[in-house]
């Protein structure tokens, strides 16, 4: 499996001829990232991670492309009938031939007055876990985890407290469109480290760079 990343929080998991595409949002480019692909899958509603003109033009142009994703995102696109699939914790499904296991159910906490919003994680295959806006700990092994490396609801220590508890095999940072060189660099520096501690390989991808899983 390829692992592609597009931007922010957008990886694209590439299988011979089928694609999935996770969280195509606003700091994602338009193109390429959604061509030819065979589902999308959608964290949470945040327009970093979903737009839905974006997605609507997508399924207008593919009769065959559908959506998994979390509660509020499927209300969202509801006049989509059937190629919206509404799926959340606990969930297994084979999203074009991809096996596709969910956890997590709330965004993490970005106001102390404001409920959190619904957020599902995807892991894929068995190999490759993106977690959305969420910290969340699978009850299974993960060997490749989209790490999330800046958000305004996380800090560094939780940064290394998650991939301590998840222990991947390998990370590869998402979420990073936020971030100016100078801050793209500190967050370099404290992936590296995180890594070095568990002895695994984590690093941050460019957009457009491809990893062969």
């Amino acid at each position: 499996m390829r692992l592609t990343k597009f931007g922010h929080a957008c990886v694209r998991l590439q299988r011979d001829d089928r694609a999935l595409v996770i969280d195509p949002g606003a700091f994602t480019p338009e193109r390429d990232a959604l061509d030819g692909a065979a589902a999308i899958l959608i964290t949470h509603e945040h327009p970093d991670h979903f737009l839905p003109d974006r997605v609507r033009q997508a399924m207008a142009a593919d009769p065959e492309l559908e959506v998994w994703t979390s509660r509020t995102v499927a209300q969202a696109l509801a006049d989509l009938g059937g190629r919206v699939h509404e799926v959340g914790h606990g969930d297994a499904v084979t999203v074009a031939g991809f096996d596709v296991h969910v956890y997590g159910e709330d965004h993490e906490i970005l106001h102390p007055d404001v409920p959190p919003i619904p957020n599902t994680g995807f892991l894929v295959d068995g190999e490759v876990f993106h977690p959305g806006d969420a910290l969340t700990v699978p009850s299974e092994p993960v060997r490749t985890l989209c790490l999330p490396g800046n958000a305004p609801w996380m800090k560094v220590p939780e940064l290394y407290a998650y991939t301590r508890e998840v222990a991947p095999e390998r990370a590869f940072v998402v979420h990073d469109g936020l971030l100016n060189d100078n801050g793209l660099g500190v967050m370099v520096n404290a992936i590296t480290r995180a890594g070095e501690e568990l002895g695994r390989d984590f690093r941050r991808l460019a957009p457009g760079e491809s990893v062969e899983l």
